[in-house]
């Protein structure tokens, strides 16, 4: 059992990786980390381990292999909901593993990403997992993966699928979709060079001054940047920007 990052303050979300692959369990650790929303980061590598550090201090969110040994993944969430009610499961799937990943939403799951996942798409899932409540479990309700449930998510969702048609978008706190303009934006207005630029610092989880100092710009320029790729895209937030634009294709 891997334990890494400090253990801050009960502000902080708290993250729990969970999977049987050291390689890929590591390696999501590290990706968490450069999530400052989701730390402190521990790791599992079983059901137990996961329900052990739950007991210690319940996670926010747990970053679930949907291939777990047995118990497997399913037990492990119908067990982590009597430890940690509140926890927001994100399974680590693929849309055509042969795992249930229905009974995995019915049981509470909040959506599914592929092992793979990446910072910025995983900065922009933490985003929309944490401005949403766990809703309570409903045993008579099975949603389907086609058809996600409310503040649910997909991993197509973040980013647009390689057979290029739309991605579905899930729904915000507010029943908004995410990653779709809202209000005040401008469609058809393209970004600029600067504003990209910008757009792709924040996908590195930089800092509005890291990205001043790499681009030799003052963070107030950065800032005014950023407000306007922000309108722009119809982003409310870095890491709604950061989803955007990597379902546009304006960043990889």
């Amino acid at each position: 059992m891997a334990r890494t990052g400090p253990e801050r303050g009960n502000n902080m979300a708290g993250v729990v990786v969970c999977h049987g692959s050291a390689v890929v369990r590591e390696r999501l650790v590290v990706t968490s980390i450069g999530v400052p929303a989701l730390g402190p980061v521990r790791a599992a590598s079983t059901v137990d381990e996961l329900l052990s550090l739950a007991r210690r201090m319940p996670p926010t969110v747990v970053l679930l292999d949907a291939h777990l040994a047995a118990p497997g993944a399913i037990e492990a969430i119908r067990r982590l909901r009597a430890v940690a009610p509140s926890a927001a499961i994100v399974l680590l799937a693929l849309p055509d593993d042969t795992v249930a990943l229905d009974r995995a939403l019915a049981l509470g799951a909040r959506g599914f990403l592929a092992p793979d996942v990446g910072r910025a798409e995983l900065s922009a899932v933490a985003a929309h997992v944490l401005a949403s409540p766990v809703l309570p479990v409903q045993p008579s309700s099975r949603p389907s993966v086609d058809v996600p449930s409310q503040g649910s998510f997909r991993a197509s969702d973040l980013r647009t699928p390689s057979n290029g048609n739309p991605a579905v978008t899930a729904p915000d706190a507010n029943g908004a979709p995410v990653g779709v303009p809202t209000t005040g934006a401008i469609p058809g207005v393209p970004l600029t060079k600067r504003e990209i630029e910008v757009l792709t610092g924040m996908s590195h989880g930089r800092s509005n001054a890291q990205i001043g100092a790499e681009l030799y710009l003052s963070e107030d320029t950065v800032k005014t940047h950023a407000r306007r790729l922000f309108r722009k895209l119809g982003a409310n937030d870095r890491a709604q920007a950061v989803a955007i634009g990597l379902r546009r294709g304006l960043i990889q």
